[in-house]
């Protein structure tokens, strides 16, 4: 029984340290715990206080919150793991819920909206959702960044240039630039990505390989850019005609990131080069000149005599 009774308080204290971590704190010192409040369809929030069996609601003005007590959100975690598993739209999702949420306490101190709201532009920015990253800038540039938002929103800038000119030159400048300046992973990875694809547009596929490998190899730590660096790694050997290697990757993609978007596309790559064998780079630049072996005499043959006219 004594037992049972320590086992409560336990409980008891790890369940109020919890709900202490979430909580919204008014400005006459009270808290106003995460259990106990809610976002009404109008954007107000809804107080719920249990008095025996009945419930006590109000509405709780903004004006009379000093702050929030939030730990680190678990929006931020999650849409991270997702990511990292090749499911970029559920991570926009969770982050798209996280920030209507945190939007309703925008410029109260310990507000997480900031924060939540730029990893949502990032995660369009990932999944190709260009219109939708161009749209929500003009709303970033106007929020109070730190220094490192304002790296990674130059590097976000530098993608929408990426997609919008044909100055491959000046990008290309430019992230090595930026790469100088700061030994942020999250940045290097995010730089190499963009040289990647500026080389792929390039059709300099041996570089836009080598840049897509950079990521898993060199920054690693950044999990939610490798699968999408794998696949488009994979995407380049076919371009290569290096089609067993592609299969060997495109299979091993499958494995890593199983039921993602990611290994679906792998999968589909891996079917349009099923048997295909690797073809010698000299052989591809022949044919690419009209000299391949199948244009050449057979050995010992006699050698077909040019086609000549007599001058006029």
């Amino acid at each position: 029984m004594h037992s049972f009774a320590r086992y409560l308080l336990v409980f008891a204290v790890v369940a109020a340290g919890s709900a202490f971590g979430q909580a919204i704190v008014l400005k006459d010192g009270n808290r106003v715990f995460s259990s106990e409040f809610s976002i009404n369809p109008e954007g107000k929030i809804v107080r719920t206080v249990q008095i025996g069996e009945n419930k006590a609601i109000s509405i709780l003005d903004k004006k009379n919150i000093d702050s929030l007590e939030w730990p680190y959100p678990a929006e931020l975690t999650e849409s991270a793991d997702l990511l990292a598993k090749g499911k970029t739209d559920d991570a926009i999702a969770v982050l798209k819920k996280g920030r209507d949420f945190f939007e309703h306490f925008e410029g109260i101190e310990g507000n997480w909206y900031v924060d939540i709201y730029f990893a949502y532009i990032e995660a369009l920015n990932q999944g190709g959702k260009f219109d939708d990253v161009v749209k929500s800038l003009p709303a970033l540039r106007a929020l109070k960044l730190s220094d490192a938002q304002k790296m990674r929103l130059r590097i976000i800038q530098l993608d929408i240039e990426r997609q919008t000119t044909s100055d491959y030159a000046g990008i290309i400048v430019e992230a090595q630039s930026i790469l100088k300046e700061t030994d942020d992973s999250a940045i290097g990875a995010s730089l190499w990505a963009i040289m990647a694809d500026v080389y792929t547009r390039k059709k300099e596929w041996e570089k836009a390989l080598l840049a897509y490998l950079r990521i898993p190899v060199f920054y690693g730590t950044q999990m939610q850019r490798v699968p999408e660096a794998e696949l488009n790694a994979a995407k380049t050997l076919i371009k290569m005609k290096r089609f067993e290697d592609a299969n060997a990757f495109l299979a091993r993609i499958g494995e890593s990131y199983p039921g993602s978007p990611i290994a679906e596309s792998a999968a589909k790559e891996k079917a349009a080069i099923a048997g295909m064998k690797n073809v010698d780079e000299e052989e591809v630049d022949a044919a690419a000149d009209g000299k391949s072996d199948a244009a050449k005499p057979k050995e010992g043959a006699p050698a077909t005599p040019t086609e000549s006219k007599p001058k006029a």
